[in-house]
């Protein structure tokens, strides 16, 4: 079927449709309330779509759609998606950040209070979340020197009958509820501390302000000190009170700023009344609209953050607000409403919004430009150079390290849309080649690699071995392009690009070319295909450096009366490494396999002995 002929067929329902490159590669995700409408949209509007949605179309050659039951559906089918596959052209939120919130489990006989990313539906309350400005710890430590609540993990019910109050129940910091019944008082303090985390700050400053005057009547000047700072915290959260916003109110305000080729949106928490926190993303997102950009932001942010605020202001109309607004009021468990204001504080605090991301976007256009002709625009460029068929995504580096033939190892790093994919780096040691081979080594490295690729290899579930790349780069010239090639042929895998880059002039030889190409020192490229070059040199010196401290200290070992190889392989078999084999307990030692107490001992003996 033709792409015309799949653009006639679309149905007027809602959904997601995924665009591909020419590789069959998901290059953008999006929702819509009518299939139809929407992808004919990318395909036939004249102008006005944007530069970064015109550069977008022009490497687009198919697109695909999955039909949902409704709109809510379709949201969260779009932000799983793009979770998953990670399109170029979509916003992407730095790695589903998390940020702090105080939480208090009420659920508890005497609560304490706790950070933490990790919001639960458990009965909790949670308060945040807590971004640039004041943090969480910043709350926390304010509440702990106003109130007297504890801070220690311990468990009530397990404490001895006997027990003490700490130190911090004598200097009035704590009602020592693990020693006396106080539970009424506690109460009545947890209830004062959600009323300041809800907004309420008129009775935190004036016990802070006694607590200091008392201090300094006492002339205990240090402990006035300690007054002094929260007070000051305090008036610097005070003073984020938005004026005419009533004390109880919960909002979360988006606004979205674009350039044609880039967007930055901007995110203003207010709670109890106060701005909580402001942060600011940028993207280079395809939508056809700001409108739709904010609402893709919106969807990811609120999937790994909980929906606390009633209210969401936003600076665009949302596509498709109302499949939004019951998303979120399902997810909240309680009605939320989503607005573009026209007048009143919300419209200002909208604008501000705005403000911070027309200014983010000023700041930032021109790095993240330049960040991408670095990246993705290189990788582009490295496609053109050396005349392939596939955009090379997914490079494959590597090296050989060793010295005279000893602790040979070799490295493999993994660059996606010119990027490092720091999680995809894997090690080799090489075990079949006799002496200092570089060549061998190298065979036995792409001959393994190769290997996970194959239906029921061993690795075949490793997330790196079992992607296939598009392009492997090998540190030197002609004579290791063969070697390569050699194994890259009798692994029967096809469709893998391979070059080499020779260090001395920056070379880049391929097999379909008898003569090297060179670029100028300056080209993106060629400056890609570098760092990916010195990436892997690091990556294979540094495990080297590891083994040959390793088996340095493994001959340190038998020295030891009693200790073998066997027993020093076994102790480095268990513990990893040097510093926590000398750390180790006799007890810790003596649980290793071979390890008898008696060995143990001596090992210890040897280590103490050598501190002294």
């Amino acid at each position: 079927m033709t792409l015309n002929e799949k653009l006639k067929n679309l149905p007027a329902l809602p959904g997601v449709y995924l665009m591909l490159d020419a590789d069959g590669g998901i290059i953008y995700v999006g929702k819509a309330r009518y299939l139809k409408n929407r992808v004919r949209q990318y395909f036939h509007a004249s102008g006005g779509k944007g530069e970064k949605v015109e550069a977008m179309m022009r490497r687009v050659r198919d697109f695909r759609y999955i039909v949902t039951a409704n709109e809510v559906e379709a949201l969260m089918l779009e932000s799983n998606l793009i979770k998953k596959h990670r399109p170029q052209y979509n916003i992407l939120l730095k790695d589903d950040k998390a940020y702090p919130f105080i939480k208090i489990d009420l659920g508890q006989k005497y609560p304490r209070l706790e950070i933490t990313r990790n919001i639960k539906n458990d009965g909790a309350k949670y308060f945040g979340p807590y971004m640039l400005g004041v943090g969480a710890k910043d709350m926390t430590e304010l509440i702990e020197g106003a109130f007297p609540l504890r801070n220690c993990k311990q468990s009530f019910e397990k404490a001895a009958k006997n027990k003490r109050p700490c130190l911090n129940y004598h200097i009035k910091r704590c009602l020592a509820p693990c020693c006396l019944d106080a539970r009424s008082e506690y109460d009545a303090v947890i209830k004062d501390v959600i009323a300041f985390l809800s907004g309420h700050d008129k009775r935190v400053q004036e016990i802070l302000t006694e607590k200091m005057r008392i201090a300094t009547e006492n002339e205990d000047y240090e402990t006035a000190i300690y007054y002094r700072d929260k007070l000051k915290i305090l008036e610097k959260i005070s003073r984020k009170q938005v004026a005419l916003i009533n004390k109880d109110a919960n909002l979360d305000i988006f606004a979205a700023a674009g350039n044609g080729m880039f967007s930055a949106v901007s995110l203003i928490v207010v709670r109890g009344g106060k701005i909580v926190g402001e942060e600011s993303f940028m993207s280079s997102d395809a939508s056809l609209s700001e409108g739709e950009a904010l609402g893709s932001l919106m969807r990811q942010y609120y999937a790994v953050q909980p929906v606390n605020a009633a209210r969401i202001i936003v600076s665009h109309e949302l596509d498709e607000n109302d499949g939004m607004q019951e998303l979120l009021t399902a997810k909240r468990g309680a009605p939320v409403r989503i607005t573009r204001p026209k007048r009143g504080v919300d419209k200002r605090l909208a604008e501000t919004a705005l403000k911070n991301a027309a200014e983010h976007l000023r700041v930032n256009a021109l790095r993240a430009d330049k960040k991408r002709q670095m990246t993705y625009g290189a990788v582009e460029m490295l496609k053109g150079v050396l005349g392939t068929a596939r955009l090379p995504k997914r490079i494959e580096a590597y090296d050989i390290s060793n010295i005279s033939g000893r602790y040979k190892v070799s490295s493999m790093v993994v660059f996606i849309d010119g990027e490092a994919k720091n999680s995809h780096y894997r090690r080799f040691k090489i075990k079949t080649v006799e002496g200092a081979d570089d060549f061998a080594s190298m065979n036995e490295t792409l001959m393994r690699r190769l290997a996970k690729l194959k239906d029921g290899a061993d690795d075949c579930r490793d997330e790196s071995f079992s992607a296939k790349p598009d392009l492997i780069v090998i540190d030197g010239g002609k004579g290791q392009l063969s070697a390569a090639k050699k194994a890259l042929d009798e692994s029967g895998v096809d469709g893998i690009e391979l070059i080499s880059l020779a260090k001395r002039d920056e070379e880049i030889y391929t097999l379909g070319r008898d003569e090297p190409i060179v670029l100028d020192k300056n080209n993106a490229a060629l400056n890609m295909l570098m760092r990916l070059r010195d990436e892997a040199h690091r990556f294979a010196i540094t495990y080297f450096r590891r083994l040959k401290a390793a088996s340095e200290f493994e001959s340190g070992l038998t020295k030891i009366e009693g200790i073998g190889k066997i027993k020093a392989a076994s102790l480095y078999k268990r513990f990893k490494t040097a510093e926590k084999i000398k750390a180790a307990t006799a007890a810790e030692l003596a649980a290793c396999d071979k390890i008898t107490a008696k060995d143990a001992e001596k090992i210890r003996a040897f280590f103490d002995g050598a501190e002294q």
